[in-house]
C-alpha cells in the first residue's frame, strides 16, 4: 500500500499570512503556498481544506529522500513543537520555484502565440485593402 504524507505550515511573511502544502507520496514531493491575507484561526484553515484543496495546485514532483526507519515519538513532538515557528524548508522553496519557472514558460508560450495571432491579422486586413484599392480600377 502506497504511503502519502502531507503537512500544512502557517506562516507570516512580508505582511501577509501563508500556508505551505508539502506532499510526499511515494518518493515524490510536491509544495503549494496558498496566501491567506489575515492569520487565518485554526478553523477556517480547516474550513478551507474541506471547500478547496481539490484546488489546490501542486508543483512538479522532485525525488523525495526515503525515511528508514521510524522516528522516536518524543522527537517528533519536539521536531513539531521547533517547526511551528520555522520557515519554509529550502526542499519546499525548491519546488516553489520550480512551478514559478513553468509558470513563467506558460506565460511565455501563451503571450508568443497571441502576438503571432494579432500579426497574422494586421497583416491579412493589410492584404484585403490592397486587394479592395486595386478592384475598383
Amino acid at each position: 500500500m502506497e504511503k502519502v504524507s502531507m503537512t500544512l505550515t502557517v506562516y507570516f511573511d512580508g505582511g501577509f499570512w501563508y500556508g505551505l502544502f508539502e506532499r510526499e507520496q511515494a518518493q515524490a514531493y510536491a509544495v503549494c503556498r496558498v496566501p491567506f491575507g489575515a492569520e487565518p484561526s485554526n478553523q477556517e484553515v480547516l474550513d478551507f481544506l474541506h471547500q478547496h484543496y481539490h484546488q489546490l495546485r501542486f508543483s512538479p514532483s522532485i525525488k523525495a529522500k526515503s525515511k528508514v526507519r521510524p522516528i522516536n515519538p518524543k522527537r517528533l513532538q519536539r521536531q513539531a513543537k521547533k517547526e511551528q515557528a520555522a520557515r519554509p524548508s529550502t526542499k519546499s522553496q525548491e519546488a516553489l520555484k520550480l512551478q514559478c519557472e513553468e509558470q513563467k514558460q506558460a506565460a511565455k508560450s501563451r503571450r508568443r502565440q497571441q502576438k503571432e495571432r494579432v500579426k497574422q491579422r494586421k497583416f491579412e486586413r493589410k492584404q484585403q485593402k490592397r486587394l479592395e484599392k486595386h478592384k475598383g480600377h
